[in-house]
């Protein structure tokens, strides 16, 4: 019988696949049609993209599971002031993957191989959930390759997750193959039929049970960073204060004019979850302000 923080995990994956991809392929909240896209092979991998609207360079990253939640309105409402390069991370959506465990550096460097690829030196960056931390190891990795940083619902060291999601983690390689097959069947798998379901979610559990502090990396970081959170996230708020701190914030009062504000911004989203976010249109106003200004 499964424990209960992995009926909740199981629970929260039914749901990503339910509710936001019936309405996107039914037509109430439509994927954008790209204007071109492509496959980079990196690491016996192929790396799927996606390029839509124009504008300054922004490249989005979904989170883990189901890329059509960040490639739907999120990318939409981008897609209307940038040109959004969407990117299927390994293992994803109509990327393929390589017999090679996973790694969130692993996944940076297929995200700057694929801008390689198509001749981009510098840009935007705005990564959900798993998407967030590949946008982090990009900036500590390939700094040369980011001019922003929005990072939305993501930890930078193990601990900042609350301990029942860690526990999901460590117990899903376990469980990959029943929940696999509970996803095999959903709406999200019509929509990448060639996905590995089972391992998806045994890679998945694998990557994020190493006890991973990315704390120096982040203080390295030196362009302009958004963090964004849900005011009932899986991250614990003293965590996303920490955060905030190794960016620069909250050292000091920013002054009657605000000239003594930092760079990095930091942004809680009222009435949201980890699960929920991704789809609240606050999330894209503030995120796009932050991008834009």
């Amino acid at each position: 019988m499964l424990r209960r923080a992995l009926l909740t995990f199981a629970f929260v994956a039914a749901a990503l696949v339910a509710a936001p991809v019936i309405a996107q392929t039914a037509g109430d909240n439509p994927m954008s049609t790209p204007s071109s896209t492509g496959k980079v092979p990196v690491g016996g991998a192929e790396i799927h993209y996606e390029i839509h609207g124009d504008g300054p360079p922004l490249v989005l990253l979904h989170g883990g599971v189901n890329p059509s939640d960040t490639f739907g309105a999120p990318l939409a409402a981008m897609g209307k002031s940038h040109k959004v390069i969407a990117i299927h991370l390994r293992g994803h959506g109509f990327s393929t993957d390589s017999d090679e465990p996973w790694s969130i550096e692993a996944m940076a460097d297929d995200v700057a191989a694929v801008l390689g690829q198509l001749g981009i030196g510098k840009a935007r960056f705005m990564g959900y959930s798993l998407g967030a931390a590949v946008s982090l190891q990009v900036a500590i990795r390939h700094p040369e390759l980011v001019e922003k940083l929005v990072a939305v619902s993501i930890a930078f060291r193990a601990d900042g997750n609350y301990p029942e999601i860690r526990q999901a983690f460590e117990q899903m390689p376990g469980m990959a193959a029943a929940i696999g097959q509970q996803i095999s069947g959903s709406p999200l798998a019509q929509l990448y039929p060639d996905v590995d379901w089972e391992t998806m979610f045994r890679k998945t559990g694998e990557m994020f049970q190493a006890d991973y502090d990315w704390t120096e990396g982040v203080e390295a970081i030196k362009v302009p960073t958004q963090l964004v959170f849900a005011d009932a996230d899986s991250i614990r708020p003293e965590h996303m204060v920490e955060f905030w701190k190794l960016l620069g914030g909250g050292q000091r009062d920013a002054g009657l004019d605000g000239s003594l504000r930092p760079a990095s911004q930091l942004a809680i989203i009222p009435n949201t979850t980890h699960y929920s976010l991704i789809q609240s249109p606050l999330l894209t106003e503030v995120a796009t302000a932050f991008l834009t200004q």
